[in-house]
């Protein structure tokens, strides 16, 4: 009888084991999210840069701007609030892409602007007349090429604190201890 009860809880076992060995292998992985690979990496630009930035390319109501790794929107939010420009925001990280949308609703201005989760490799940015960059070099040379194809001829292109390679800036101006630079698209040759 010992013998029995012995093999009956053994048997058990092993059906309580091997049904949860299976359902532990037939449960689908969990889906983790890693964080987008950014090429930059995300510092603000300060607010008396961003004011001399809009300044120097001389934003209008009348511009589309893009703002190409936006952060937290302070270009696009800016020039909506200050000039009554239409703008949008592109960013690969959703943080940013949150902030920036709540920095435009505490703004008021969500009528006049959007922002856009994605790579800006990808972007159509061509209804742009100003766009605003605060990205490294290696990025700024690798979407300059994009940059004259896609925009008219006359758009404004502002960078803060990194240049354009060979491409000589129309102006460059110093605030604040920061460089900021500005281009003209050239007519298509």
């Amino acid at each position: 009888m010992k013998r029995l009860k012995f093999s009956i809880l053994a048997l058990l076992l092993t059906i309580l084991s091997t049904s949860s060995a299976l359902a532990q292998t037939s449960a689908p992985p969990k889906q983790t999210t890693s964080p987008p690979k950014l090429d930059v990496p995300y510092v603000p630009t300060r607010q008396v840069v961003v004011d001399a930035m809009l300044e120097l390319a001389n934003v209008s109501g009348k511009d589309v701007l893009y703002d190409l790794g936006c952060g937290d929107g302070r270009i696009v939010v800016t020039a909506a609030k200050k000039y009554g420009t239409t703008g949008t925001g592109v960013d690969i990280n959703p943080e940013r892409i949150s902030e920036a949308n709540q920095n435009a609703k505490e703004a008021n201005v969500t009528n006049k602007v959007k922002f856009i989760q994605g790579d800006l490799f990808e972007a159509d940015f061509s209804k742009a007349s100003v766009v605003t960059l605060y990205l490294l070099p290696s990025v700024n040379m690798k979407l300059r090429p994009k940059l004259l194809r896609e925009l008219k001829p006359g758009s404004r292109i502002v960078s803060h604190a990194f240049d354009m390679g060979d491409w000589e800036p129309d102006k460059t101006v110093e605030v604040d201890g920061a460089k900021i630079y500005l281009w003209t698209v050239p007519e298509k040759k």
